[in-house]
C-alpha cells in the first residue's frame, strides 16, 4: 500500500497520499478541538522525516513531544493500522527541542535588527505613528551601521532619538518624544513578559532547523510553546519571523522531488487576529513565493474562516476535521469549509464536516499537475511515535545529548549599537571637557540618556553641547566607514554583513549577506 515519494495519510475508499514532490504547495489542518488534528500533523510530520525532509512544529500541548519515543502499540492504534490496511510497528524520530525561555530545550534567539521594524511593531502593539517612529529609528541605525541587537541597543537609540527630536525633525519627519516614550513603555511590557530573552545573540542559524540524521531521516524541531501561548502575540510574531528568514536566506530551487523543510504552524488564526492589511498582505506574498525555495508551509487552526481568503487560495493540501455547527456563524463555517473542496458526488462535503468521527478526516491533496483531488472520507493512519507528551526527564536527556548542546545556551553580548553611542558621547564629553573646563562622564550621560547637566550662565550646558555633537556625529558620520569600523569590531557572520551592506528582506528584517 505504501508508495515512494508520497506519504500515507489515510484511508478511504483507496489509499489517500501526500505527492512530495507537490508538498511544497502548502497545506491546511483545520477540525474543532479534540477531533485528532494533532494526530494527524504528527502522522505528516512522520512521513516528512521518514522521507529525509526536515520539520519544524510548534508544540502547543506538549503531545508532538512524544515523536522521540516509540509507540506504545496501544489497542486503538494497532486496530486502526489493521483497519486500514498496514502493519503496526513501534517508532522514535529524531527530534531537537527548543524553547524561547530556554526551560524545555535549546534557547531561540532573533536580533533586533534581523527582527525589523515591522515585526517588532506588531510584537509591541505599536499603532501607524509609533511604528512610524520605529522605523525612523531603525532607518537611522542602518544608515549608520548602528547593529541593534538586543533592548539596551534599541532604548539607547531611541533615547538619543528623543533627547534630539527636533534636529531630527526636519531629515526624517515628526519625531515626538511622547511617542517615543510609549515605545519605551511597551519595550518595558516586553521585558516584564520575558519577551526580551527571545531579543539578542547568538541568533538562530536556520541552516540547524534542516538537518538529517545519520540515517537520513528528516530531523524534527519542536518547539515548546506551551508557556509561549501566555503571549499570543509573541509566539505568532517569532513564527512569523522564521518564516521570512527562511524566504530572504534559502536560494531558489525551483521544483524539487521533496521539499527541502516543512513548517507547521498550530493556531495559525493568532497570526492574522487584528494583523494590519500590511502585514496579511506581506504573509500572503511570502507564502506564495517561498515554495520555490522549497519549503512547504502547514497551517494548523479549528476553521479555515481563520486564515485570509488570499492566504487560504495558496494551501492546495487540505485535511478536514470535524466541525461543530450549533450557532450561525459555525453554520457559515462549515459551508465555507466545504466550499473549499473538490466536491466528491458520493457524499454531501458540507454535513459530512458535522459527522466525522474523532480520527477520521476529509483529504484532498493535490496531485497530478498541481489539481486538487476529489474529496474523500478518510481513517487517518496512526502515528508510530508515541501519541502524547513524552517526561521531562526524557526530554532533558535528549536536549543533554543533541548535537547543538551549548551553542545556543548562553547569551552573547557582542559590541553594538548601546556601546558605540556611549563611546561616541564618551569622546564627545572629553572634548567639551577639554574645551571648557568643566563636565565630564556625568553630563555626557545626561546628554546621550534624558538626564540634566549643570547649567552654565549666558552659554549651552555641557550636556546640550555633547547632545548637538553626538547627533551630528549621528546623522552626518559617512556610512561607509561607521559600517566598516562596526563590522571590524563586531566579528562574526552579522558584523562581516554590516560592514558590506545594510538591506532589508520583505518583512523589514535585515539580511545577513
Amino acid at each position: 500500500m505504501l508508495e515512494d515519494g508520497k506519504i500515507f495519510i489515510g484511508k478511504s475508499t483507496k489509499p489517500e497520499y501526500l505527492d512530495l514532490r507537490l508538498a511544497n504547495r502548502h497545506g491546511l489542518v483545520t477540525g474543532a478541538t479534540g477531533t485528532g488534528k494533532t494526530v494527524s500533523l504528527q502522522v505528516l510530520a512522520e512521513g516528512f522525516s521518514n522521507a529525509g525532509v526536515p520539520v519544524f512544529a510548534a508544540d502547543i500541548k506538549g503531545d508532538l513531544s512524544g515523536m522521540a519515543a516509540p509507540g506504545n502499540g496501544k489497542d486503538p492504534l494497532v486496530k486502526r493500522a489493521k483497519e486500514i490496511g498496514i502493519e503496526y510497528v513501534p517508532d522514535k524520530f529524531p527530534v531537537v527541542f527548543w524553547d524561547l525561555f530556554g526551560e524545555q530545550g535549546h534557547r531561540v534567539r532573533a536580533t533586533i535588527s534581523e527582527m525589523g521594524p515591522l515585526l517588532l511593531s506588531r510584537l509591541l502593539d505599536l499603532n501607524d505613528t509609533q511604528e512610524g517612529v520605529l522605523n525612523i529609528a531603525f532607518r537611522i541605525a542602518d544608515e549608520q551601521g548602528l547593529l541593534l541587537l538586543d533592548l539596551k541597543d534599541l532604548r539607547a537609540l531611541l533615547q538619543l532619538i528623543s533627547d534630539n527630536a527636533g534636529e531630527l525633525t526636519t531629515t526624517y519627519g515628526n519625531v515626538s518624544k511622547a511617542t517615543i516614550g510609549t515605545i519605551l513603555r511597551q519595550l518595558l511590557v516586553l521585558e516584564n513578559q520575558q519577551g526580551d530573552e527571545f531579543l539578542g545573540e547568538p541568533a538562530l542559524d536556520i541552516k540547524d532547523l534542516m538537518r538529517t540524521d545519520r540515517d537520513g531521516r528528516g530531523v524534527v524541531n519542536i518547539l515548546a510553546a506551551d508557556k509561549l501561548m501566555s503571549n499570543p502575540r509573541l509566539y505568532a510574531t517569532f513564527l512569523l519571523w522564521l518564516m521570512s528568514e527562511l524566504f530572504e536566506e534559502l536560494p531558489e530551487v525551483g521544483d524539487l522531488d521533496q521539499p527541502k523543510l516543512v513548517f507547521f504552524f498550530d493556531e495559525a488564526h493568532l497570526l492574522f487576529s487584528d494583523a494590519p492589511k500590511v502585514l496579511v498582505e506581506t504573509v500572503e506574498r511570502v507564502v506564495r513565493l517561498i515554495r520555490s525555495k522549497g519549503v512547504g508551509v502547514y497551517f494548523i487552526t479549528q476553521n479555515p474562516v481563520d486564515v485570509p481568503e488570499s492566504v487560504l487560495a495558496q494551501l492546495g493540501n487540505r485535511v478536514q476535521h470535524a466541525l461543530r455547527a450549533y450557532t450561525p456563524r459555525e453554520q457559515k463555517a462549515v459551508r465555507v469549509a466545504a466550499q473549499t473542496f473538490r466536491q466528491n458526488p458520493a457524499f454531501d462535503t458540507e454535513k459530512a464536516i458535522t459527522e466525522l468521527g474523532v480520527g477520521e478526516a476529509l483529504v484532498s491533496t493535490l496531485e497530478g499537475k498541481g489539481v486538487p483531488s476529489m474529496v474523500e472520507r478518510t481513517l487517518i493512519a496512526p502515528p508510530m511515535a508515541q501519541v502524547g507528551p513524552i517526561d521531562l526527564t526524557e526530554r532533558q536527556q535528549i536536549v543533554a545529548s543533541s548535537p547543538l548542546k551549548g551553542k545556543y545556551d548562553q547569551p552573547i553580548d557582542p559590541e553594538s549599537a548601546y556601546e558605540m553611542l556611549a563611546k561616541r558621547a564618551e569622546k564627545a564629553a572629553a572634548d567639551a571637557k577639554a574645551a571648557e573646563g568643566g563636565g565630564g562622564i556625568l553630563d555626557m550621560l545626561g546628554g546621550l540618556f534624558g538626564t540634566s547637566g549643570p547649567q552654565r550662565k549666558g552659554s549651552m550646558t555641557v550636556t546640550q553641547r555633547v547632545t548637538r555633537e553626538v547627533t551630528r556625529t549621528v546623522v552626518n558620520q559617512t556610512v561607509g566607514s561607521l559600517a566598516a569600523e562596526i563590522g571590524k569590531s563586531i566579528g562574526g557572520r552579522q558584523g562581516s554583513s554590516i560592514g558590506r551592506a545594510i538591506v532589508r528582506g520583505t518583512l523589514g528584517g535585515l539580511l545577513k549577506r
